[in-house]
């Protein structure tokens, strides 16, 4: 329902009062949305609401009465008894339009005040029982002076607003009933809907009176001051000036509201906190820049609300508060190996890293001592001494480092465990998937929701200049059309620029050289080689089973209970199984599989207490399948290598090492070829070319008739065919399977194999060989085959492991089939 302005008031209505229609007892209700009718208005009215619609039908085919309700809340649609007030107008509809939309018009006269006393029926529209409800009217000289005195004001209103006719004060005169005078000034005057329901709601009518003459006091105050702001403005006019004039009216408003010292005082107080916010000078003359300019805008501009978010960006950055501690060796090593099992050489070199930091900081401090005490010399420094800034901004220059390695290996809580050594906040970035330079550098201040980059807001949260930045998952950068996010990092992690980054939305340097960088990646492979060469990679491999077992019993377990309420002596889970879990549920490098499957266990037995079944228990070996179904890996090496042509190989993948298996058969066919299948890439191919191309050549060196490949067509397959496959490191073996294919004798099962083959027979190195070996371990292999160049690579390999295998280094392929192939049968 809608109404639509102007309303007015029959200029006969004094003399129509005696012609009111008898008012029924039941009549239909039509809520008026932000509206109230008064007794004798006529007011143009448009339905649209379908029952609404179907009220007026109903009505105009009776006697066109109809009761005119104001809702409590315009939002309701449609409105139901609890939405509307229970005091309106009867009304008759006087004119009826039907437009072509569907929409009605109607011009409708208040008739009288009634009172609605129950509702009838809500449907298909609302009908209720009312009562007409009469104004108290008690004549004196109060009442004719209060009715004397709207007048006046009234008359002194009227010309002042443009949507009353100027006829009305005149015919205002010329009313003397003051009830009817009443509601001709509650229907022309602006007013709340709620104000107006009020005036209507008040029963006597000297009550009525004196609530108006506060009502348009008060609105001839606003007009008369808006009329005399628009004279003051007047003055200034000229055709250069119309934005200067909506400022100086709005000040004006302002100032006469006393908002005006607010705004003020939240400049001042950003000047405050600017003098107080310690910051470098270029950036300082950059935010008072910025303050002046925001001091001349005013609040509604745009503009304004822009500099005052880059101003409160500037106050909240940490330009010179610091958190760390003096470093502790001695603490810091507590602390590694507290939050970490083995991983030695890891922690050898965090430690070096931190000695050097001390020492280096320590020095830091003589120089800066030693520049001040320069300051305020005069002696001529030697042209052969560097001055003692150049050699602190030298000293201060730190290397980033990069933990390389697969999942779950403890790259992340490596970094957490250096903050906690150092007494600095520790703050994680995940870099993964980021494809927008904007990211790291920030979005321009003219953008829309412009904000800077990630290190500028990572800082502003840690609330200290010199945090722990974890720089997560930077081998998975992207790069659109938005620009190169690993460019971006450049100036980031090189320690000779980083002290001077400059991030776009501040538009001024911010020191990041007392950032402790540490970044984490799967692989060195995808990282940019500009960006890589401005790091120092640290390799963590996976852990070894009894590795496993011990980070196991010493974190994941403690973890898992208190993560579950439950109490060390309610659940113990036996060596033996964690030791299951690891070979028959887990396959991985890192541990974070093994961590959710004892999370499972921990979860069952805790409910098994909550239930109160048991009241503690303890986990054996033989149980495990209860709590975890049946196993997921089991040892299918032997199980897969069953005929001649199957060769074991060991692969390396961002996730750690892995067993590869590579298949080989020989059919008759019209020409001879090799096939290759199983997802290879193209130097795979080649290595399988370069493998068949060797074993041909040299078949009768190698015990193979030179007519076994005549005619015949090679297939070699490497299985789980949808996971792509490359690199070169599968020569030997797809050397092996072919042989063995060929010749008609075995592989052992017990043998895994790795290097590059050439057309020579030579073995080549290869890559990943730690990782490689744990693979095999895990798989149950016993012989490992590698190239004799990679013999001093076994030194990263665990003493236990290298223990339990035995090891074959090679330099020619007779040496692999040697070792690999069982004896032909006689």
């Amino acid at each position: 329902m809608m109404t639509h302005t102007p309303i007015s008031v029959d200029q006969n209505s004094e003399t129509d009062v005696q012609n009111i229609p008898e008012i029924p007892d039941a009549l239909p209700v039509l809520p008026l949305i932000n509206t109230v009718v008064v007794p004798m208005a006529m007011v143009p009215i448009m339905v649209g609401q379908e029952r609404s619609v179907k009220l007026v039908d109903e009505v105009m085919r009776t006697n066109r009465l109809v009761a005119l309700v104001a809702q409590r809340h315009p939002e309701a649609r449609p409105a139901g008894p609890d939405d509307i007030y229970r005091l309106g107008t009867a009304a008759i509809i006087h004119r009826l339009l039907r437009l072509p939309d569907g929409t009605l018009q109607l011009v409708i006269q208040g008739l009288e005040r009634i009172r609605i006393l129950d509702f009838l029926q809500t449907e298909p529209f609302l009908v209720a029982r009312v009562e007409r409800s009469p104004e108290q009217v008690t004549a004196g000289t109060e009442l004719e002076a209060l009715r004397r005195t709207l007048g006046e004001l009234f008359g002194k209103l009227v010309p002042l607003t443009e949507d009353i006719p100027n006829e009305l004060a005149a015919a205002g005169e010329n009313i003397s009933d003051p009830r009817l005078f009443a509601y001709l000034v509650t229907a022309m005057t602006p007013m709340e809907t709620s104000v107006r329901q009020e005036i209507l709601e008040l029963d006597a009518v000297d009550n009525k009176l004196q609530r108006l003459i506060e009502i348009v006091q008060q609105e001839l105050a606003v007009r008369e001051l808006q009329q005399q702001i628009a004279s003051d403005a007047q003055e200034k006019i000229s055709k250069t000036q119309r934005e200067y004039i909506l400022r100086e009216q709005l000040k004006s408003i302002q100032r006469e509201l006393g908002e005006e010292d607010a705004e003020q005082a939240e400049i001042q107080e950003l000047r405050n906190q600017l003098e107080v916010a310690q910051l470098p000078e270029e950036a300082r003359k950059e935010a008072f820049r910025e303050l002046s300019r925001l001091e001349r805008l005013p609040a509604i501009s745009p503009e304004y609300g822009m500099i005052r978010t880059y101003l409160d960006w500037m106050v909240s950055l940490p330009w010179n508060a610091t958190t760390g501690e003096a470093i502790n060796l001695g603490y810091a090593r507590q602390v590694l190996d507290e939050d970490h099992y083995d991983l030695e050489k890891i922690k050898d070199r965090i430690l070096e890293y931190l000695a050097v930091k001390k020492l280096k900081s320590e020095r830091a401090t003589v120089l800066e001592e030693q520049s001040s005490a320069q300051e305020s010399s005069t002696e001529e420094i030697p042209a052969s001494q560097k001055p003692p800034e150049l050699v602190l901004e030298e000293i201060r220059r730190e290397p980033i480092l990069c933990f390389v390695g697969p999942p779950g290996v403890g790259k992340t809580s490596l970094g957490q465990s250096i903050a906690r050594a150092m007494g600095r906040k520790f703050v994680r970035i995940s870099l993964g998937g980021v494809s927008d330079e904007a990211e790291i550098r920030g979005h321009r201040r003219t953008y829309i929701g412009a904000l800077p980059g990630r290190l500028i807001q990572a800082l502003r949260r840690a609330e200290t200049a010199d945090p722990v930045f974890m720089l997560d998952e930077v081998d998975k950068l992207g790069r659109s059309f938005q620009g190169d996010p690993a460019a971006a990092l450049l100036e980031v992690l090189d320690p000779a620029q980083n002290h001077t980054f400059v991030d776009t939305y501040l538009g001024v340097p911010f020191d990041l050289s007392r950032v402790l960088f540490i970044c984490t990646a799967n692989t060195v492979e995808t990282i940019p080689s500009p960006l890589l060469d401005r790091m120092e990679t640290l390799s963590l491999s996976g852990y070894t089973e009894l590795e496993k077992l011990h980070i196991a019993r010493r974190y994941l377990l403690p973890k898992q209970l208190r993560a579950n309420g439950l109490k060390p002596e309610e659940l113990t889970i036996t060596d033996a199984a964690l030791q299951r879990i690891i070979r028959e549920y887990t396959r991985e490098a890192g541990v974070r599989s093994l961590e959710r499957e004892i999370g499972t266990v921990v979860r069952k037995v805790a409910r098994q207490i909550a239930e109160g079944k048991v009241a503690a228990t303890a986990v054996e070996a033989e149980q495990i399948p209860d709590y975890l179904r049946r196993p997921r890996f089991l040892d299918e090496v032997v199980e897969r290598i069953d005929r001649p042509g199957i060769a074991t190989g060991l692969a390396w993948t961002p996730a750690g090492g892995d067993v590869l298996f590579v298949e080989a058969t020989m059919m008759s066919g019209r020409a001879e070829q090799l096939v290759l299948t199983g997802m290879l890439g193209d130097v795979m191919r080649e290595s399988a070319q370069a493998a068949l191309s060797y074993v041909r050549s040299n078949a009768e060196k190698l015990g193979i008739d030179p007519k076994a490949f005549v005619g015949k067509v090679v297939h070699v397959h490497v299985p789980a065919g949808a996971t792509p496959k490359d690199g070169p490191s599968a020569g030997v073996t797809m050397m092996t399977a072919i042989a063995s294919v060929a010749s008609g004798r075995l592989v052992r099962n017990d043998v895994a194999m790795t290097g590059e083959i050439t057309l020579r027979g030579k073995v080549l190195p290869v890559g990943g060989i730690r990782e490689k070996v744990l693979a095999a371990y895990r798989a149950g292999i016993k012989t490992v085959i590698l190239p004799q160049r990679n013999e001093p690579d076994l030194e990263d390999v665990p003493e236990e492991v290298r223990h339990q295998l035995q090891f074959v280094p090679v330099s020619a392929a007779e040496e692999v089939l040697e070792t690999a192939l069982t004896p032909a049968s006689s």
